[in-house]
């Protein structure tokens, strides 16, 4: 029979970042959320727990571990906040994971041992302002391979948006999706890593954003921007095949977050369910009350056994792209609705910032957009059924 039971190390993981979440992130996070400000110190000591190398091998500065114990970091850490959990899975599977996967061994031993160490960050430069789901079909950065005295460059022009981790002052890199040429009517793009503070690269501000205000989101531009022929991530022309395969790493990822969030919820409500009271009794006696609650749990619970089926296909090495879009619809959904019904059962406190189901229900909707809407989730998911136009 199948096991759903986190095996002891597992364990001992979740009850590490529990309690970091908790004892750690829970007491000053608001503030941080209020001010729109990056939790610098708090992410200082998320990499001296090594969160950030979670499943990476040892000899690149990681921890040895695997992609399900990402997982089950990000679930624990989104019970309490969802910006800190955002910082972690960008810099990670969408940040640090293309060098790991497809950068060359010089590539890694350069740049995946700061990342591990959460000293610093990675974004992942694929998003533009004319395209979000429609990647290839709104693409406009382009990367021109110039060669000068033997010497060879890529030249960038164009514009990235709604991209995490990209402008925080530890950031390192960000490995930007281009156009490299044209084959007939189909687009070559490729996969190039652009160092920040490179000449050209122009970081733009934060954006005034209504969740996930704890973290780091910029548009970037690119005028003439050179880099090294080298930064040339994996082989040229198969940047978009690279960046779909982390997007479904990620979406696993998302999903195990958005559980925490949905649990979250039912944290907050359970607690508050004991405290407050109306008509005379408190809210936990009142059956309204717990139907709501036990439906919050129905959706918490459903949601962590498809990113647990999702993970474990994935290091099983099976074909996952069904599954990680199906988690990541399901957790996404539970995200929503958890954090619309818990900001009910808090009242008017429910909207206040103050209080984390307030936080909860700004954060909640983005994840039914970000890597990959819940409308490509459900095309992702046709289409593996044989289901065709």
């Amino acid at each position: 029979m199948i096991n759903y039971q986190l095996a002891p190390e597992q364990e001992e993981l979740r009850q590490t970042v529990a309690a970091f979440a908790r004892d750690v992130v829970a007491p000053v996070i608001g503030g941080f959320y209020e001010r729109e400000e990056f939790p610098y110190e708090i992410v200082a000591r998320m990499g001296k727990l090594g969160l950030f190398g979670l499943p990476f091998p040892e000899e690149y500065g990681g921890m040895g571990g695997d992609y399900f114990a990402l997982c089950v970091a990000l679930e624990e850490l989104a019970r309490v906040d969802s910006s800190v959990a955002v910082t972690l899975e960008a810099a990670v599977s969408l940040g640090a994971m293309p060098i790991y996967r497809f950068g060359s061994e010089e590539q890694r031993r350069r740049w995946l041992p700061d990342l591990c160490a959460g000293e610093r960050l990675a974004g992942f430069g694929l998003t533009e302002p004319g395209g979000g789901s429609d990647i290839p079909g709104g693409m406009r950065t382009t990367a021109r391979l110039v060669k000068e005295d033997g010497k060879g460059e890529w030249v960038v022009n164009g514009t990235k948006a709604f991209i995490t981790n990209s402008g925080t002052s530890i950031t390192s890199l960000v490995t930007v999706l281009a156009i490299t040429g044209e084959k007939g009517e189909e687009k070559e793009i490729s996969s190039i890593v652009i160092p920040n503070g490179t000449g050209g690269f122009i970081i733009g501000q934060r954006y005034s954003k209504v969740g996930w205000c704890a973290s780091d989101t910029r548009e970037l531009s690119f005028t003439d921007c050179r880099v090294p022929e080298g930064n040339l991530l994996g082989e040229r022309g198969r940047g978009y095949a690279q960046f779909l395969h982390i997007l479904d790493e990620g979406r696993v990822a998302i999903a195990a977050l958005a559980t925490g969030l949905a649990q979250g919820c039912v944290d907050e409500c359970l607690r508050y369910a004991t405290e407050r009271e109306a008509f005379g009794k408190r809210l936990e006696q009142h059956q309204a009350i717990q139907f709501k609650i036990a439906d919050m749990a129905a959706r918490a619970h459903v949601a962590r056994l498809t990113w647990y089926d999702a993970a474990a296909r994935l290091l099983a090495g099976q074909p996952v792209k069904k599954e990680a879009a199906i988690a990541k619809l399901v957790a996404s959904n539970a995200a929503m609705d958890n954090a619309r019904d818990a900001t009910q059962i808090f009242g008017g406190y429910g909207f206040m910032n103050e209080f984390p189901v307030g936080r909860f229900y700004r954060d909640a909707k983005v994840l039914e957009i970000g890597e990959g809407t819940s409308e490509v989730q459900r095309l992702l998911i046709a289409r593996q059924l044989g289901l065709r136009p």
